[in-house]
C-alpha cells in the first residue's frame, strides 16, 4: 500500500505573527488553524505552501515573501536554512532577545500559573557569533546536497561530507566550509582535515552501511587559548590513523590535546568509549576570576565560556551571599558554580550523578587551592536525603541547575523539607522550571527572575530565579 498522500494547500499573503518553540515560526491559518514556518521572521506577509495538516495546525514553508519584516537581516552564514543550527540568524539580535524573554515570561505564568516579580532585563551575549567553545562534527560518504548545490552546474561526484547532521536525516551530512559558532582556527582545522583525508583516500564513514575509517570530529577551545581535537574512527588502520594525526600535530602546533577513539558500534557517542591520548595532555583549561578547571573530552562546560561567566556571577548575585552560609550545589557537574561562588560561603556541597564529573570538581578544587568544597557522587532523588542531610547540615540556600528536564519531584519535596532560606534556580527549560516552581509556590515566593541568552541566533534561553521563604 502506498503513503498516504497529505494534500497541500497554499495559503496567500499570511503574515507571520510570532516566534513558536523550537526556532520556528508562527502565523495563522484562515480556518484559524496555527502554521509553524521555518526560515521567516514575525512581520514577514510569505504565501505559504503546507507539506503536513494535523487536527489543529499546518507545518508548511514560505514560497513567496510579499512583505519583509522590520526586524530581518540578511544571514552571515552560507549555510543559512539548509544547516539545523542558528535559525535566528535572520532575525536581529534585539528581536531574539525579546522573543527569548516573552517564552521564559510566558512559561513561568502558563504553566507556573506564579506570581511573579518585574523580570530583570534580559542579558544578552556580548559575542554574537563564534560563542561557542565545543562543536561535534560528522564524517560522511553520502553528502547532503542543498537544492543550490543540485541547480549548479558543478560536479559533485565527491560525495564525502564533514559537518552537520541534516535536521531529520540521520544518514545525510551537510559539508561545511565556514561555521560562524566556534573560533579559528575551528574552521582550518575542520577544512584542513577534509582536503588531507580526501588527498589520501582515507575512507569516510558509511552510517547506512556502517563501514569507512573517520566516523567524527570533535574540537573544544578555551578562553586562554588551548585547543583539543578529538578524532573518532570507526576502525583501527594504524597506518591511516598516524598519518591523519601525524599531520594534524604537525600542520596545528597549537593543539593542546590531541586525542582519538576507535569506536565500532552502533552509535557515535563517546561518553562509553576509551580515549587515547596521541600527543599533548588529556586536558585543556578553561580560566574564570582566576579559577582554573580543567576539560577533558567527556567533561560538561557551559558552551558559552564567557556568558558562563556571567550567567555564574548572576547566580552568584540572587544566591546573596555573606561567608557565613552552607550552600548546597544540586547537579554541580563538574563543580564550576560550586568553586565559583565559595569564597563568598562558608561551606559548599556538590552533588552530581556522574562520577567522572565529580572526579573532574575534586580535581579542580584541589588545582584551585580551594578547601571548603566537598563533592558527592550520586543520583539527586536518592543521594539528598535526610541522613545525607543529618551528616552534612542543613542548607541557608540551594543552588540548583539541572537538566532540560528539570528537577525529580523527590528532589522538589526534599528541598520543601529541608526549607532552606533561598533557593537559587539556574534552568535551560524554562518550561520545566516552571513546573517545579509551582510545586513550591506554597512555601516560596519567587522575587528575582533573570532570562540570560547563552546561544544567540538559537531560540534557546537560559533562566536564573530566586525562591525566598515566604
Amino acid at each position: 500500500m502506498g503513503r498516504k498522500r497529505t494534500d497541500k494547500i497554499v495559503f496567500d499573503t499570511v503574515k507571520v505573527l510570532d516566534a513558536g518553540a523550537k526556532g520556528v515560526s508562527v502565523a495563522k491559518a484562515p480556518d484559524g488553524k496555527v502554521i509553524f514556518i521555518p526560515n521567516v521572521v514575525p512581520g514577514d506577509v510569505v504565501d505559504v505552501q503546507t507539506f503536513k495538516k494535523r487536527k489543529s495546525y499546518y507545518e508548511g514553508k514560505a514560497v513567496h515573501f510579499h512583505e519583509f519584516s522590520e526586524y530581518r537581516v540578511a544571514p552571515v552564514c552560507d549555510h543559512f536554512g539548509a544547516c539545523g543550527g542558528c535559525k535566528w540568524q535572520n532575525m536581529n539580535y534585539d528581536r531574539q532577545l525579546f522573543y527569548k524573554n516573552q517564552e521564559v515570561y510566558n512559561n513561568l505564568k502558563r504553566i507556573g500559573k506564579i506570581e511573579l516579580p518585574d523580570f530583570e532585563p534580559i542579558l544578552g551575549s556580548e559575542k554574537q557569533f563564534f560563542y561557542r567553545n565545543k562543536m561535534e562534527f560528522s564524517f560522511s560518504n553520502a553528502r547532503w546536497l542543498t537544492e543550490k548545490e543540485i541547480q549548479s552546474e558543478e560536479d559533485y561526484s565527491n560525495q564525502n561530507a564533514l559537518g552537520f547532521h541534516i535536521p531529520r536525516m540521520w544518514d545525510k551530512i551537510l559539508d561545511i566550509s565556514k561555521c560562524h559558532l566556534q573560533e579559528d582556527p575551528s574552521n582550518a582545522i575542520r577544512n584542513e582535515i577534509r582536503r588531507f583525508a580526501n588527498a589520501h583516500n582515507l575512507p569516510f564513514f558509511n552510517p547506512r552501511n556502517h563501514e569507512g575509517l573517520l566516523r567524527t570530529l570533535m574540537i573544544r577551545t578555551a578562553s586562554t587559548g588551548e585547543i583539543m581535537v578529538l578524532v573518532q574512527f570507526y576502525e583501527e588502520n594504524k597506518e591511516q590513523r598516524e598519518l591523519l594525526l601525524n599531520f594534524l600535530a604537525e600542520r596545528f602546533p597549537e593543539i593542546t590535546s590531541l586525542q582519538y577513539v576507535i569506536n565500532s558500534k552502533a552509535n557515535d557517542t563517546l561518553y562509553d568509549q576509551n580515549i587515547i591520548l596521541y600527543k599533548g595532555r588529556d586536558y585543556i583549561l578553561e580560566e574564570m576570576e582566576g579559577l582554573h578547571f580543567s576539560i577533558n573530552a567527556k567533561s560538561f562546560y557551559q558552551t558559552n565560556s564567557d556568558q558562563a561567566y556571567e550567567l555564574y556571577k548572576i547566580t552568584r548575585d540572587f544566591a546573596g551571599l555573606t561567608g557565613n552560609e552552607l550552600v548546597y550545589d544540586l547537579y554541580t557537574g563538574t563543580g564550576t558554580i560550586a568553586q565559583f561562588v565559595s569564597k563568598k560561603a562558608r561551606k559548599v556541597i556538590g552533588v552530581e550523578a556522574v562520577p567522572e564529573a565529580i572526579a573532574d570538581a575534586k580535581e579542580n578544587a584541589k588545582r584551585n587551592s580551594i578547601t571548603n568544597c566537598d563533592f558527592f557522587v550520586g543520583d539527586m532523588k536518592v543521594v539528598f536525603n535526610e541522613a545525607f542531610i543529618a551528616t552534612h547540615g542543613k542548607p541557608d540556600v540551594i543552588i540548583t541547575d539541572p537538566p532540560r528536564d528539570g528537577m525529580h519531584k523527590d528532589v522538589v519535596d526534599q528541598i520543601l523539607k529541608i526549607a532552606p532560606e533561598r533557593v537559587v534556580y539556574v534552568s535551560c527549560n524554562s518550561a520545566t522550571q516552571a513546573r517545579d516552581l509551582a510545586l513550591m509556590d506554597e512555601m516560596y515566593k519567587v522575587t528575582r527572575v533573570r532570562p540570560v541568552d547563552m546561544f544567540p541566533q538559537t531560540h534557546h534561553v537560559e533562566n536564573v530565579v530566586l525562591l525566598e521563604k515566604r
